[in-house]
């Protein structure tokens, strides 16, 4: 059910305080609104942030040193000021750089840091995994954004320029959803689970030699980049954005659904959950058995041998199945593609229909243009030029969506800690089904079978490109993944 949440006349307040009538009308079910605009997602965020008035719980696997990461850090210590108390739970494998800021934050009356599964040495880190690579291993994937236990923001973005469109180098195409209502409880228990487990340390009880960073510098160092020629046109466009005036305004569309919180429990992180425990087991029973149609995005997408046969028999008894995940030139890890690579034949025999994501690269400003007239429709529906994809999503049965942040990789099944949401809505999956659909003939490869041999095919407009081998990928790029297919290291994967 989709609806229009429109406030009275004059009234502009919080957002939770402008749906809350309709939070009575939809007991049993939650609202969820997509955030496929990368600017969007990191804009409403910050003005969540300035809007929360009693806590901020915030917990993610990648928190950049970077502009936006440096601009969020400010927008906690902003409520923290105010009188918000925050709770702010960090991955430690990718904190490099962040021990000052993150103590001086900790140092805050009002804010609280912890680590999951932290590294006992701060400096130099990578001695930690030469004796303790099992424990280190295992990373918590998790991202949840959960203010006054009333509103979450969750999906597959981290917090960092390359994730919210704010650097030329990187930009992934991701999808983080906004929801209200029912579910939100459970993600604030959840939160609480990992925030009391064995796993989160609080940061004065790590050892450090790294002085505090001032607050006051960070205030500083946040107001330099707004003012900062590499940021400002970022800042200003963030301010100019139409979807921050509907969410001030409260005049947004909402996807009324049934939706249920899948995620592994923090005791994964010790190797110590039970099947029960895992998202895998829990999406099974969510989702239950397609019928018709799978339409799968992932852009580490490692299916493995037992994954494979899945999909196959799924396939066999006509069931529709589209995957989306990265081609060679776009990945970030070479070597995960090598667990993919070699699978694609065998799934394209059985009907699989494979797309691989295209990495975009910087153009001539006549090309800039043709380019533009060729993909516009793409580009408007899925957000902003990506080049490489890290949205995390699935549809079944034009019926049920999920989102968060599993990969559809070993890891994500049997290492890594992961969160997510089943939605029972039709609406939201036709939309972000139509979305997909549409973004696959200008941005992605087609794979088909030519003569028992795997072949890309290029659309740009009406003209097509067919490529007999990976790509835009160099030639020890390619080689390197031939040689790693060969290699048992999919459970490493």
């Amino acid at each position: 059910m989709l609806t229009r949440v429109v406030p009275q006349s004059g009234q502009v307040g919080s957002l939770s305080a402008a749906i809350s009538p309709l939070l009575q009308e939809h007991v049993d079910e939650s609202g969820v609104i997509p955030l496929v605009d990368a600017r969007e997602a990191f804009a409403a965020r910050v003005l969540l942030a300035r809007q929360a008035q009693h806590t901020l719980d915030v917990q993610y696997y990648i928190w950049r040193h970077d502009i936006t990461g440096t601009l969020m850090f400010e927008a906690l210590h902003e409520a923290a000021e105010r009188g918000v108390k925050v709770r702010l739970l960090l991955d430690d494998h990718n904190t490099v750089g962040l021990d000052a800021t993150l103590k001086g934050l900790h140092q805050h009356p009002n804010i609280e840091v912890r680590l999951f599964n932290p590294l006992k040495l701060r400096r130099p880190r990578f001695l930690n995994y030469l004796v303790e690579f099992r424990r280190l291993n295992r990373r918590m994937h998790n991202k949840s954004f959960v203010v006054d236990g009333q509103v979450v923001i969750s999906g597959g973005r981290n917090i960092g320029d390359e994730y919210f469109g704010a650097t030329s180098d990187v930009l992934f195409a991701d999808l983080d959803v906004l929801l209200i209502g029912e579910v939100v409880t459970a993600v604030q228990n959840d939160f609480e689970r990992y925030w009391q487990s064995e796993s989160a340390i609080a940061l004065d009880k790590l050892y450090s030699f790294t002085k505090p960073q001032s607050l006051a510098i960070l205030h500083k160092i946040a107001k330099r980049y707004e003012q900062d020629p590499r940021a400002q046109a970022y800042v200003k466009a963030i301010e100019k954005l139409p979807f921050i005036e509907k969410l001030r305004q409260q005049d947004v569309e909402i996807y009324w659904a049934k939706t249920q919180l899948v995620s592994d429990s923090p005791a994964k992180a010790l190797g110590q959950a039970k099947p029960q425990q895992m998202l895998p087991h829990q999406l099974q029973e969510t989702i239950g058995e397609p019928q018709s149609h799978i339409t799968l995005v992932s852009p580490y997408f490692v299916p493995t041998r037992t994954g494979v046969n899945e999909l196959i028999a799924m396939a066999k008894r006509g069931v529709q199945i589209i995957v989306l995940t990265n081609s060679l030139e776009a990945t970030d890890v070479a070597i995960v593609h090598a667990g993919y690579a070699k699978w694609r034949r065998k799934l394209l025999r059985h009907g699989i229909q494979l797309f691989e994501m295209q990495r975009l690269r910087p153009l001539a400003r006549r090309e800039q243009r043709k380019e533009r007239r060729q993909r516009l429709k793409g580009k408007e529906r899925f957000g902003t030029s990506a080049s490489s994809l890290h949205a995390k999503t699935f549809m079944v049965d034009m019926a049920r969506v999920f989102i968060g942040s599993l990969n559809f990789d070993p890891r994500s099944a049997a290492i890594n800690t992961e969160l997510g949401f089943v939605m029972h809505s039709k609406a939201l999956a036709r939309r972000i089904e139509q979305a997909i659909i549409t973004t696959l003939p200008n941005y992605a490869y087609q794979l088909r079978l030519i003569k028992h041999k795997v072949v890309w095919v290029e659309r740009l407009g009406k003209h097509k490109t067919h490529y007999y081998s990976e790509p835009n990928a160099s030639i020890w790029r390619r080689l390197a993944v031939r040689i790693l297919e060969r290699l048992p290291i999919e459970r490493f994967l």
